[in-house]
């Protein structure tokens, strides 16, 4: 009630917002004006409108009645980003632009994940630019991109991206995030991993480099059948109670030790199935006194499925086969999802005894969004015509 009944006295505005935006790219990919006509201003408001749109560069152009052409902003982003390497170093530089300063004092719970683009064409030049996996959309082409996140009273910063290619070890993916998150001054106090993760070698780097994790572990070993017990992590799978265990991961002559959790609770909310579930966890260097406990804080991985959706509310649309241009259509969606929680911990909340009140309703991203694209139509204008090789007499009929 206290936050409710706070009156506000200031106002943000779509300039500032853009403003800050725009200002955070030059600064951090030192993006230089390519023509007198299509500055580094005017590039920005193009890509901000196709973001905030989903469409391409050449349906924005189109959109925008004054803006540079279609070619004219397509030289000027080729121009203005750096070579792929110095672009991903950039681009995490610009994510970790607006991390607030108790994300840096302190180690922080981190969340890694790897998301998948769909992918229908050729690769560039390697063909391990493309990643392979099980079908989804049509294909099981993809762009691969793993990337790392921290959560701050409920508020989500993305603060590594970095992209994945065909046959990689997810060790030195993970290695790779970690020390971008450490050039950030962010450390993790417990890593959560997508199932992805689970594997030897990924277990055996974080427990040399003594990080505490907590994954889910996969289902393998024998089933059950033909009088046999089932094995391995299956064997969990099949426990009717809560509890603690120890596994072995073998992967040729490597092996790795964890911690198993058993949470066995009721299914909900699902057709067709009754009964009770087990979810089994694995994990290592915590000291958790319930399986309830590892259950509710893996549970705060899910949030960054949610930062994926507002990822694909901002992704600019393209069928350029440029993966480093792919690469920065992805990081700039991340990038204006940040400086939109950034807004929220530092303008939008209500400063209260104890911690901050945020208060989401008052700037939605899809908002904040829409305020990127206004201002740019308010300088170019909106294209409401169309060209065509018939005329034509509007009829009006009763």
């Amino acid at each position: 009630m206290e936050g409710a009944m706070r009156k506000a006295h200031y106002t943000v505005r779509n300039k500032e917002v853009q403003e800050h935006a725009a200002g955070l790219l030059l600064r951090h990919l030192n993006l230089c004006d390519f023509s007198v006509k299509c500055t580094a201003q005017i590039l920005l408001h193009v890509l901000f409108t196709a973001a905030a749109r989903l469409t391409s560069i050449v349906a924005t152009c189109l959109h925008l009645k004054n803006a540079p052409s279609k070619e004219t902003i397509r030289k000027a982003l080729l121009a203005g980003l750096p070579d792929y390497a110095k672009l991903q170093k950039a681009l995490n530089r610009a994510l970790a632009g607006d991390l607030p300063k108790p994300l840096r004092k302190r180690k922080q719970r981190m969340a890694i994940d790897l998301h998948l683009v769909p992918y229908y064409g050729e690769a560039w030049e390697d063909p391990k630019e493309i990643y392979r996996s099980q079908a989804k959309a049509g294909t099981n082409s993809f762009h691969a991109y793993a990337s790392a996140y921290v959560v701050l009273q409920g508020q989500r910063y993305t603060v590594a991206l970095t992209p994945v290619e065909r046959g990689e070890n997810m060790k030195t993916v993970v290695q790779r995030l970690l020390g971008i998150a450490r050039t950030a001054s962010v450390r993790p106090r417990l890593l959560l991993l997508d199932r992805g993760f689970y594997s030897v070698d990924v277990i055996r780097y974080l427990q040399a480099a003594r990080v505490p994790f907590l994954m889910p572990a996969i289902a393998r070993g024998r089933k059950p059948g033909n009088g046999k017990p089932a094995a391995g992590i299956r064997a969990f799978k099949e426990w009717k109670r809560s509890g603690w265990g120890s596994h072995q991961l073998v992967s040729g002559k490597r092996k790795a030790t964890v911690s198993i959790c058993v949470h066995c609770s009721k299914l909900r909310g699902q057709r067709r199935k009754r009964g009770r579930a087990a979810w089994v966890y694995a994990y290592w260097g915590l000291q958790p006194n319930s399986t309830r406990w590892v259950a509710d804080t893996y549970r705060e991985r899910f949030g960054i499925e949610s930062s994926f959706r507002q990822l694909h509310q901002a992704r600019i649309t393209t069928c350029t086969r440029n993966p480093a241009i792919r690469l920065f259509y992805v990081a700039l969606a991340l990038i204006l999802r940040n400086v939109w929680v950034w807004f929220h911990w530092e303008r939008l909340s209500s400063p209260r005894r104890g911690r901050r009140l945020l208060r989401l309703e008052r700037l939605r991203f899809k908002a904040l969004l829409l305020w990127l694209q206004h201002m740019a139509e308010s300088i170019f204008g909106v294209a409401e015509e169309t060209p065509t090789e018939r005329q034509g007499k509007l009829e009006y009929r009763a």
